[in-house]
């Protein structure tokens, strides 16, 4: 069924880069909207050195810069950047797919640890979240297989 909702977290790290643009090209399979949330307690990680009353709308223009950073201009409207204050990431992501039809993580964010294989962020998602949850490996995100029209059509690729 086309349509619905993509919502997927990033933090800034290259493997929220990566989820952020899985997510984008399932949404196109799908027909779905993305809802690209970046949740921060005090400062948020997106964001350049920012001080004073305009922090909050400083984080939105963070989450949406890194949003065209990774993806490049979306002038299709699909794309939303959120950027919610006052929760743990988990907390928020969980929150946030309260109404979506996926939930897309990257397996380990910007945190340390770098040994783990599954952050915690993404861990606390797949137990937590009211929806499907993908997690998605740094390195794997582009190995999607590709869809082709040939095979499709019954002849040989």
């Amino acid at each position: 069924m086309p349509g619905g909702l993509i919502v997927v977290g990033v933090d800034g790290s290259e493997n929220s880069r990566q989820a952020l643009r899985w997510a984008l090209d399932e949404a196109r399979l799908r027909q779905a909207r993305v809802r690209v949330v970046h949740a921060w307690w005090l400062y948020p990680m997106l964001a350049d050195e920012m001080d004073g009353p305009h922090l909050t709308d400083d984080a939105s223009g963070a989450v949406q810069n890194f949003v065209t950073e990774t993806l490049g201009e979306q002038d299709d409207g699909q794309v939303e950047a959120v950027a919610v204050q006052g929760q743990q990431a988990s907390a928020a992501l969980v929150d946030a797919a309260k109404d979506a039809d996926l939930l897309v993580v990257g397996s380990r964010g910007a945190g340390g640890f770098s040994s783990l294989l599954l952050g915690s962020v993404s861990q606390q998602c797949a137990q937590h979240a009211p929806c499907p949850v993908a997690i998605v490996r740094r390195g794997l995100a582009d190995s999607r297989p590709q869809h082709d029209a040939r095979a499709e059509a019954g002849e040989e690729p």
